[in-house]
């Protein structure tokens, strides 16, 4: 572990808001509290949900199951695969091992912020254009408006005109037979128009109800889905854990076998 990955480990915890100052003479010698307590923070961080906890690794094994835990939350929330050997041993190794993490939590704070502010920027683009647009819409009146007090002023002018016509129009009077049929036919008009809306609105009614059963059919099936996909996922994770934890085991066996052959060969020499 180098001089410069301490470093920046450091500084990224305390960047990220890491509840405790750190330097890097906490990991010159082994110290399993501080890497615990900064395991659990770091697998909080991707799963606040985690049952996880720190203070509970006062025996060996505990401090085992601890940082099985932790190496199986992080590998399912994040993808990481760490060393729990590595880990056990609570020195600068260990922070070699969360060093990933810490970048990935460090990223993805550095990436929030940067999408906040282009957030404001786009926010402020977005008024600005809406103004400009504005803008132009009222200049755009502004040229049109000789034109149109041309227009009324003509219109104006042929006033005089149209009031002797509608005088004209006024006292002539019309036969009451055909104010009777123009009536008649009038009424029959609207009696078609509203038999016609009346059809129409039967329809609505009917094309609703169908329109209703199809949603309800469509939502069935929807939560049917949802069902089978919440099994489907649940069958993933138990079969990632299951293979992740084999591997495991045939890890732990190959170390097991090595150290028993090393011990063989101490004792025959």
């Amino acid at each position: 572990m180098s001089y410069r990955e301490l470093r920046n480990f450091c500084e990224m915890s305390r960047t990220l808001g890491y509840p405790r100052l750190l330097s890097i003479e906490n990991f010159r010698t082994p110290n399993f509290k501080l890497v615990a307590e900064i395991l659990e923070w770091v697998v909080k961080r991707f799963e606040p949900n985690a049952s996880l906890s720190a203070s509970q690794t006062t025996t060996e094994q505990d401090r085992v199951l601890f940082i099985k835990q932790a190496v199986l939350l992080l590998l399912q929330n994040s993808r990481l695969k760490l060393n729990p050997k590595k880990l056990y041993q609570a020195d600068g190794h260990a922070v070699q091992e969360l060093l990933p993490a810490m970048k990935l939590l460090y990223s993805a704070a550095r990436t929030g912020n940067e999408e906040d502010v282009q957030s404001q920027w786009n926010s402020v683009k977005s008024r600005l254009g809406t103004k400009m647009q504005e803008a132009r819409i009222a200049r755009q009146i502004s040229t049109q408006l000789p034109n149109t007090a041309a227009s009324l002023h003509e219109l104006l002018g042929k006033q005089i005109l149209f009031a002797k016509q509608r005088e004209r129009a006024i006292s002539r009077s019309i036969p009451l037979s055909e104010a009777e049929k123009a009536v008649q036919q009038s009424i029959l008009a609207i009696v078609a128009e509203t038999e016609s809306i009346t059809t129409k609105l039967n329809n609505v009614s009917t094309d609703e109800a169908a329109l209703d059963e199809k949603i309800e059919r469509k939502k069935r099936e929807y939560e049917q889905m949802q069902k089978r996909y919440a099994k489907l996922q649940q069958y993933v994770l138990k079969f990632r854990n299951l293979s992740y934890m084999q591997q495991l085991q045939v890890e732990i066996e190959k170390a097991e076998h090595v150290r028993q052959a090393t011990n063989h060969e101490g004792c025959l020499e």
